[in-house]
């Protein structure tokens, strides 16, 4: 089933690009029910269609995406925001207001299903009953460029020199943080496994011992979804044993 979509800019040609864009996406399929050029008729769209999905400008005459965005939170049952903007100083502001995503024009194809991904798996986990709110995500910045990555979809977090390696199944982020502190917020979906590296309980999928002709043996943990493997040292093989039963 294709996700239904708003586009909501108040650029003519702006809108007429992202509906083609959208006619390119494969995966997701999505389906653009209407477009607004402010505001006002966003929020009058969003009260008469039905939409999984706001595509949303930041910068418009009047009341702004930003104050859009407040107040759908107030709604029984808001769609889900994306943001999009040439202007990339608002990303934190954004995923603030528990927004989806966050992208920057001009927004190429494969970012755009990248995003609509996302939004697929908020709509998959809304309905199993599992809260999209809280602190459950990471607010990575890259070369200008801000991204929301649920934690939900990080299989390792490993400290390298002053930054954290983000993985996902996907590809790798840099993170600019401390790993003791994400251990403290999420050592419920996290455990440890070498004090460089957590790993996301959901992927562990066998601990194995291995022999080095120079090291001599250790433990390395098999995480599913990559084929890269991670030390675990002695004193936290019990702990990814659990997390390996539970």
């Amino acid at each position: 089933m294709a996700l239904k979509v708003l586009i909501v800019d108040d650029e003519n040609l702006a809108r007429s690009r992202m509906r083609t864009l959208l006619g390119d996406c494969v995966e997701p399929r999505a389906e653009v029910v209407g477009e607004a050029a402010n505001a006002v008729s966003a929020m009058e769209s969003i009260q008469r269609l039905s939409c999984d999905v706001v595509l949303l400008d930041i910068h418009m005459p009047g009341v702004d995406g930003v104050a859009l965005a407040e107040q759908l939170r107030g709604m029984p049952n808001p769609p889900l925001v994306v943001f999009v903007t040439a202007h990339a100083e608002h990303a934190v502001q954004a995923f603030e207001l528990e927004a989806v995503d966050y992208l920057t024009k001009p927004v190429k194809l494969e970012r755009l299903s990248q995003a609509l991904q996302k939004v697929e798996r908020a709509l998959e986990a809304a309905g199993n009953g599992i809260s999209s709110s809280g602190d459950e995500w990471l607010v990575i910045q890259e070369r200008g460029r801000s991204e929301r990555v649920a934690l939900a979809d990080v299989l390792y977090l490993k400290a390298e020199l002053k930054y954290i390696t983000v993985r996902t199944a996907e590809k790798e982020y840099i993170f600019d943080g401390a790993l003791s502190d994400l251990e403290q917020r999420f050592g419920h979906m996290f455990v440890r496994v070498h004090r460089n590296a957590l790993v996301a309980r959901r992927a562990v999928r066998a601990i194995e011992k291995i022999s080095d002709p120079t090291e001599g043996e250790g433990w390395t943990v098999r995480l599913e979804g990559i084929d890269e493997r991670l030390a675990v040292s002695r004193r936290q093989v019990a702990a990814v044993r659990e997390a390996l039963t539970t």
